[in-house]
């Protein structure tokens, strides 16, 4: 199993951009799916996941703008109005059984910077 996540890259503070990651291989079922960020200098941290009853969940730094969402084994984050401090590598992670057992898998992180 493979997640390829694209769509970082330069937009400026109040804009929109849209992160995408797409899940490949041996895959059974997704059972759990969400973005996280690092930031330069400073730990991993959760952004947004779905919930377990096909809700979603955000850190509260990212309520109300970024939107978390999923066709099949691909997942986006929609990133609108973001702020200088969105600024991350922003990485997907996916819980996927592969018909024997269930393992986390990550993607390689896409780069957002936010300018003013």
């Amino acid at each position: 199993v493979q997640l390829q996540a694209c769509g970082g890259g330069l937009v400026q503070a109040g804009g929109s951009l849209r992160l995408s990651c797409a899940a490949s291989g041996n895959i059974f079922k997704i059972l759990r799916m969400g973005w996280y960020r690092q930031a330069p200098g400073k730990q991993r941290e959760f952004v947004a996941a779905f919930t377990s009853d096909g809700g979603s969940i955000y850190a509260d730094s990212v309520k109300g703008r970024f939107a978390i969402s999923r066709d099949n084994a691909k997942m986006y984050l929609q990133m609108n109005n973001p702020r200088i401090e969105d600024t991350a590598a922003y990485y997907c992670k996916m819980s996927i059984n592969n018909g024997l057992s269930a393992q986390d898998y990550w993607g390689k992180g896409t780069l957002v910077t936010v300018s003013s």
